[in-house]
């Protein structure tokens, strides 16, 4: 009687054993909880509210998710600031997703608390934007920023008769993607003699502070040919800057990304071209990766998506390239 006893006993000590290793699986695995529902999660961190650039992101990512069953959320801060992104990465590890897509606005601030998400077996994939720590992702999915550059370089060239000189705006020091786009750009700006290279400046992403810039050099530098803006904000601060000074199609510029607002300075003469991405295949290749990792298959790592260049007298038959405002 008593070996049956200490024989049923160990049986539910067995059977609570196991139960329990099967209930803790999703939390220890990678944003599961018991009912395995917290893995078909995902949340979007992208790099600033509202800009067009990531509500088409957001729009692949939805419709991706959608076709593979995951439902997907998002987070954003009001500027494009580690300190202001850093809150919302610690806030979504606290509700273990099972997956979440990050702009991180810093390449090397918005390491640690993206190495917490991976820590707490959160999947994480870096889309647009990625930080110097390799390891913390299971895929990066970008525009070939540094080819984008290039083709600005070369676009600007021609449009300015590959002569005078030429400026770069950037926005913020260590953010990876507009980084690569000097870089591309610096580079084969190189392959024509006639060309000065006024080097880059940086705007803090502030429009305002584009404009100030561009009108500064314009004091100093009569000769002005060309500029090149990084990004949609200091595109917009630029095209404000030559307007104000009545340099409009006078010094070219080169714009990256198809915002609404650039696709009509576009149309109307305010900027001379722009440097396309398709950030809604972003999105979606983002979604594709998280899925992969989550579900144990295999992920790509890093995938580049390429750019074209868009000018006024092919804009109508590039426009699928332009980004959304919406959904």
């Amino acid at each position: 009687m008593a070996g049956a006893k200490a024989l049923r006993l160990g049986v539910a000590v067995l059977a609570a054993v196991t139960l329990a290793g099967c209930g803790g699986g999703g939390t220890i695995g990678g944003g599961g909880d018991s009912s395995g529902q917290a893995s078909k999660k995902l949340v979007l961190i992208p790099g600033v509210k509202a800009e067009p650039f990531y509500i088409s992101l957001r729009c692949g990512a939805e419709e991706e998710a959608r076709k593979r069953g995951y439902e997907l959320s998002e987070q954003a801060p009001d500027k494009f600031e580690a300190s202001l992104q850093t809150p919302i990465v610690t806030g979504v590890l606290a509700t273990k997703p099972g997956g979440v897509l990050i702009a991180p606005t810093d390449d090397k601030a918005m390491a640690r608390p993206m190495a917490d998400l991976k820590n707490a077996g959160i999947k994480v994939v870096e889309v647009d934007t990625k930080v110097t720590d390799a390891s913390i992702s299971v895929a990066k999915i970008s525009s070939n920023n540094e080819q984008g550059g290039r083709k600005a370089a070369e676009t600007l060239a021609k449009l300015v008769g590959e002569k005078g000189s030429v400026l770069v705006l950037n926005t913020k020091a260590g953010t990876s993607t507009t980084d690569m786009r000097a870089k591309g750009f610096e580079e084969e700006i190189k392959k024509y003699p006639n060309i000065k290279y006024l080097g880059q400046q940086y705007t803090d992403n502030e429009p305002a502070k584009a404009a100030q810039i561009v009108s500064a050099t314009l004091s100093a530098n009569p000769d002005l040919a060309g500029v090149f803006a990084t990004n949609l904000n200091t595109g917009e601060g630029a095209s404000t800057g030559l307007r104000n000074a009545g340099k409009t199609g006078a010094v070219k510029l080169v714009g990256f990304d198809a915002s609404p607002k650039q696709v009509d300075e576009l149309r109307r003469g305010g900027v001379d071209a722009l440097i396309a991405q398709d950030p809604a295949g972003i999105g979606r290749r983002g979604v594709e990766q998280a899925v992969a990792a989550i579900e144990g298959k295999p992920t790509e790592g890093d995938i580049q998506t390429d750019l074209v260049a868009i000018t006024r007298d092919d804009m109508d038959q590039q426009s699928k390239y332009f980004y959304k405002t919406s959904c």
